[in-house]
């Protein structure tokens, strides 16, 4: 016997409204589960930012080239440079780089820097201990200025990586409008 249709509509709706409340739900929940894929893998170029205290010394014997790469948002009126296009480091030794931003227009901005690191297979070894990319920067006017990097390479990196390429995206975060 088949219900009535007020009856099979009652279902339709129930079966509707669990089905909003459970992608609602994962909604909710792709961004804690994207955050520990990316601190798991370190895509995004989420890296290992924990306390350098654990290296317990630095590998002498090995060295491995950092090198630096920027590229700038298509709408974003900034110029960032690396001060140095790369580094010869020692796993487990602290080392410091610096990048120099612009503001070319004549307005107050605010960016943010986004880094990747590659290979994927470096990302959890690539520890950053101070970065302008922890958080936006704000600019006046016609400003320049260094910004910071700290970085340990850890030693637990696999002896196949000899090369790490840091690049960071700079985006302008006060876009409103085009006419900016």
């Amino acid at each position: 016997m088949t219900d009535s249709p007020k009856t099979e509509n009652r279902k339709l709706l129930t079966r509707l409204l669990g089905m909003t409340v459970v992608m609602f739900g994962f909604g909710f929940a792709l961004v804690p589960l994207y955050d520990v894929f990316c601190e798991i893998t370190g895509f995004g170029g989420r890296t290992n930012t924990e306390a350098a205290a654990a290296v317990e010394a630095p590998d002498l014997d090995r060295e491995i080239r950092v090198e630096f790469v920027t590229t700038v948002n298509d709408y974003a009126p900034w110029e960032l440079k690396p001060d140095a296009d790369s580094m010869i480091v020692h796993p487990g030794k602290l080392y410091f780089a610096t990048f120099t931003a612009e503001n070319l227009t004549d307005k107050e901005k605010i960016g943010q820097a986004v880094p990747s690191v590659a290979p994927i297979a470096a990302a959890e070894h690539f520890q950053k201990l101070e970065c302008f990319c922890f958080e936006n920067q704000e600019f006046a006017a016609k400003e320049s200025r260094a910004m910071p990097l700290q970085f340990i390479v850890d030693p637990d990196i696999p002896e196949y990586v000899d090369t790490i390429t840091l690049q960071y995206t700079f985006f302008d975060t006060m876009r409103v409008s085009s006419k900016d």
